[in-house]
């Protein structure tokens, strides 16, 4: 009987050994991912921003609020990719204007990596796009270097550099830094008087260009973003480049109970990742070793008997 259990023991301890490696990279690495049934709601403010508003056809000066809601369509998600909707909506606190603006985005990604993926019609509002790089999140274990992010306002992707580790909240947080260069987003018409054209009556043809640099806040082990800032810069530009005016001018902010929720979010997701990659793989190995110092000396006792 004692034969029995010794050999029992050894079978059950070289099992929990083999199964801590793979609980760690392998049942732990597909366990840990973007959600396909994401929903989220991040609050950013700008005070004294500047933006052009049609309606009373002239530059305005305003405290803004923004609401950026994401969506999952479970129903698109597939094997890696996950897609996700989002709404944005920036009104006037000031001014009492609940239309500034209203945007809306498609993205499809890699739910592990954090990567784009052009599928699933993914656009940005309504217009298809290409995308690349990092879309909503960073990888797992984000590494100290730069990493290419899109931009939805140009539609491409460009450098986030690693400029240092900053605490938010008490927590440990990479910064990245991108800066996005001056990008022709549109041409729309627009009245000459607006434009401030004399000698020309009705309307005259503008281009909007763009530019911006984004600030991410990522919790390096899950890769999620936990504070954003962005700096907004927009102007409307006659196409002979005599003209110019302000069509959008803004440093967007997180709201302090936005960023206490990523927080608690990528605290938690971090304590999961933990759990899964260390806690658990380290008691199994734990477990398999007493196992097997158990089973050999259950068998070594028989041999003496």
């Amino acid at each position: 009987m004692r034969r029995i259990i010794g050999v029992v023991l050894l079978a059950v301890g070289t099992f929990l050994i083999v199964l801590a490696p793979l609980v760690r990279f392998q049942i732990g690495g597909s366990l840990i991912a973007a959600p396909a049934a994401q929903y989220g709601i991040s609050k950013l403010e700008a005070q004294g921003a500047q933006y052009f508003y049609p309606k009373a056809l002239k530059v305005l000066t305003g405290d803004l609020g923004i609401t950026v809601t994401t969506k999952g369509d479970v129903s698109q998600a597939q094997g890696d990719r996950v897609v996700w909707d989002e709404f944005t909506a920036v009104y006037d606190v000031a001014n009492g204007n609940p239309d500034v603006s209203y945007g809306e985005r498609r993205s499809a990604f890699n739910k592990f990596t954090g990567v784009g993926i052009n599928c699933c019609a993914v656009n940005v509002d309504t217009k298809p796009s290409t995308l690349e790089g990092q879309i909503y999140k960073f990888p797992f274990d984000v590494e100290k270097k730069t990493y290419k992010v899109f931009n939805s306002v140009a539609g491409a992707a460009y450098d986030a550099r690693f400029v240092g580790e900053e605490d938010v909240n008490g927590l440990r947080a990479y910064k990245f830094e991108q800066d996005i260069p001056a990008t022709k987003t549109e041409t729309r018409t627009v009245p000459a008087s607006v434009m401030g054209v004399t000698d020309t009556k009705g309307d005259v043809q503008a281009d909007r260009f763009y530019d911006g640099k984004n600030t991410f806040w990522i919790e390096p082990v899950t890769g999620s973003p936990v504070k954003q800032e962005q700096q907004r810069h927009d102007v409307l530009t006659t196409q002979d480049g005599a003209h110019t005016i302000t069509a959008f001018s803004a440093t967007a902010k997180m709201t302090p109970e936005t960023v206490d929720g990523l927080v608690d979010d990528a605290v938690e997701g971090r304590g999961q990742i933990t759990m899964l990659k260390v806690t658990i793989p380290l008691v199994l190995l734990l477990l398999g070793l007493a196992l097997l110092i158990g089973g050999a000396v259950a068998l070594r006792g028989t041999r003496r008997t």
